[in-house]
């Protein structure tokens, strides 16, 4: 498998999962309001919210060094699978419980493609191995 096409679900995931910690958790009483229609007033919601970001941080950094260092690749892959597929099953979750929300539907959908973009590469990748 090109190592381009090999690494770029992991690329474009930290790329969008650190953009999402930054607006969950940068400063989220000024930016979410705007986003979500709701306000960030407490402490422990802006505490709550930072924890995601840091959460957030952490894997899209682990996901840059599976690409850059190639012994991490495979276990980058798996949590980028179970990253995207918890997040999927989380939104699944309050579809069903809460109602449709077209905004979290396509990024259901999105988190979905990119679950199994990352089993593809990984059943691929232990083929070619």
């Amino acid at each position: 498998m090109d190592k381009t096409i090999k690494n770029l679900h992991l690329g474009l995931s930290a790329t969008v999962v650190f953009g999402a910690a930054l607006l969950y958790g940068f400063n989220p009483n000024k930016i979410l309001p705007l986003i979500f229609e709701f306000k960030v007033d407490n402490l422990e919601l802006k505490n709550i919210f930072r924890a995601i970001m840091g959460l957030y941080i952490a894997f899209a950094i682990y996901w840059v060094i599976g690409i850059r260092k190639s012994e991490h690749w495979r276990n980058a892959t798996l949590t980028n699978i179970i990253f995207m597929g918890g997040l999927a099953f989380g939104r699944l979750i309050s579809t069903i419980l809460d109602g449709i929300s077209i905004q979290y539907t396509i990024g259901m959908i999105l988190e979905l493609i990119v679950m199994i973009w990352g089993i593809y590469n990984l059943k691929n990748e232990s083929y070619n191995a």
